[in-house]
């Protein structure tokens, strides 16, 4: 069986912040339909590669390629949830307004969409992540879990080919931490998306990806979570001792900085 296309490709990429390689030698690739987790401690560079691939930042050296082109700034193939706090209760603004920011919001431009064609998209969205029933409810009012299925409509409201979301399941219990990843493998599968997931903890979303990318010390490793998260691999990225502990379908990390 042939392997679907590529949408992401990373070759020897090298990025440097306030005079620090945060990234020295990472590479990879994501193809269509691929659910991928993005993993490694604070500061191993997750969301700076985030922002290569948006094209917020030019690599120092190498090759990154999205949908067969350079990274650019506000493509709508690309959807993207940033990391979120939660929003204060007496926000005023409704669900559907916030997803509707991804149609005609700053970054996209004005006019995506008007009148009833834009109405009917959002509820479409709305009603694709199980938040239909919200869309006129104060984003305030909304749970830590329903407000990231909202961002995760307004990622979605452009059918983009891409989708990029920094640490989703921050801040979420582990019933709708394992309600999202659902959510988004069904996401994945359903339109066929490349989904790239940051986060710190592997464990919610085990039985959903197909792959991990390991940051750490500016270097990465990808492949399952059986090929990564091993004591050989970790250990090499840290260049340090570090033990991969598997227990009762969870795996525990120890001896490095998460």
């Amino acid at each position: 069986m042939a392997l679907a296309q590529k949408v992401i490709s990373v070759e020897n990429i090298a990025v440097e912040l306030n005079g620090r390689m945060v990234l020295e030698d990472v590479s990879f690739d994501v193809r269509q339909g691929e659910f991928v987790a993005v993993l490694g401690p604070n500061g191993a560079g997750k969301t700076t590669l985030f922002k290569v691939l948006l094209g917020l930042l030019e690599p120092a050296r190498g090759k990154v390629s999205v949908l067969g082109k350079p990274p650019r700034l506000g493509a709508k193939e690309i959807g993207y949830a940033p990391q979120h706090r939660t929003l204060e209760t007496d926000l005023a603004l409704r669900a559907r307004d916030v997803v509707g920011f991804g149609l005609d919001g700053h970054k996209w431009g004005i006019g995506f969409l008007g009148g009833r064609r834009r109405s009917a998209a959002i509820d479409r969205v709305l009603d694709e992540v199980g938040v239909c029933h919200l869309a006129d409810m104060p984003v305030g009012r909304l749970s830590g879990g329903e407000q990231q299925q909202m961002y995760i409509a307004q990622a979605l409201i452009t059918n983009p080919r891409v989708l990029m979301l920094d640490e989703p399941l921050s801040n979420l219990d582990i019933s709708h931490a394992r309600e999202i990843v659902s959510l988004l493998s069904g996401v994945s599968r359903s339109r066929g998306v490349a989904v790239m997931l940051i986060s710190h903890d592997i464990n919610p979303l085990l039985h959903a990806v197909d792959r991990v990318l390991y940051l750490a010390n500016g270097h990465s490793a990808i492949g399952s979570p059986e090929e990564v998260i091993t004591s050989e691999t970790l250990s090499m990225l840290y260049s340090s001792k570090v033990d991969v502990i598997r227990s009762g379908g969870r795996i525990f990390v120890a001896g490095a900085e998460t």
